[in-house]
């Protein structure tokens, strides 16, 4: 679950409805329902309509994965102890690991993004202050990291400035040779950007395909640079704020 849920934080996923029973043992996305991807970084991204209190918001989904295992567990202790207390104990010695592992995956994930392949101390804070910098900036998750490959955007403006500046000039000293081809192996150039999707479903819906076949042609190779890319590349024009997903999309 750990793994699914870093790599959904990875590329700015966001379930929308991660009830228990739409988790499952084998560590696979089920029930994409009212899923959605986020535009401008902000852990407080929801999309469910039926989400009133932001409770599957994007920040949120590494306690809710924890609480859903904490459900799981207690399904199953009869099967880990007959001694119920005993079995109570290792579920939940098992359970609060859970916060440590995650972070500890969730920075290697956060690493590999920025390139950093030594470890050095400062590492996490230079992670966090720039997750900082694209909320308050309200930066776009995707474009921030293929505008620090040097891929082409089309919004590279919103980029320079001042308190961006002075952390990319600190990110870069801690560059290697190999750090490019390790972005590029964790950043996706593409993702299926929500108005995008809603472009070729009401194309469709006219029985015109070629939308939804030019951006499923893209997704599928969501880290290569295609000649067709640039124009999945941008965020809409204007964030819709009230912009809401279904289950049953």
């Amino acid at each position: 679950q750990i793994e699914l849920v870093v790599n959904w934080m990875r590329v700015g996923f966001i379930h929308g409805v991660m009830n228990t029973d739409n988790m499952t043992i084998s560590g696979e996305t089920i029930d994409y329902g009212p899923c959605a991807f986020m535009d401008n970084y902000n852990p407080d991204t929801c999309f469910s309509s039926i989400d009133h209190s932001g409770r599957y918001a994007f920040g949120n989904q590494p306690a809710i994965t924890k609480w859903n295992l904490a459900r799981f567990a207690e399904c199953l202790l009869s099967l880990i102890n007959p001694n119920k207390d005993e079995a109570i104990k290792i579920a939940t010695d098992l359970i609060d690991k859970f916060d440590k592992k995650y972070e500890e995956k969730w920075l290697s994930m956060m690493k590999n993004k920025l390139g950093l392949i030594s470890n050095n101390r400062d590492d996490k804070m230079l992670v966090f202050e720039l997750l900082e910098i694209m909320r308050k900036q309200e930066l776009d998750y995707t474009n921030t990291f293929c505008f620090l490959m040097d891929q082409e955007i089309n919004d590279k403006k919103n980029y320079q400035n001042e308190k961006f500046n002075n952390w990319k000039a600190r990110w870069k000293k801690r560059l290697t040779k190999d750090s490019i081809n390790l972005m590029r192996c964790n950043n996706p150039i593409i993702i299926p950007r929500n108005h995008n999707v809603e472009n070729a479903l009401k194309s469709a819906e006219n029985d015109d395909l070629i939308p939804f076949n030019d951006l499923l042609k893209a997704l599928k190779k969501p880290y290569t640079n295609q000649d067709f890319s640039t124009k999945y590349h941008s965020p809409p024009a204007k964030i819709d704020k009230e912009y809401q997903t279904f289950c049953g999309t």
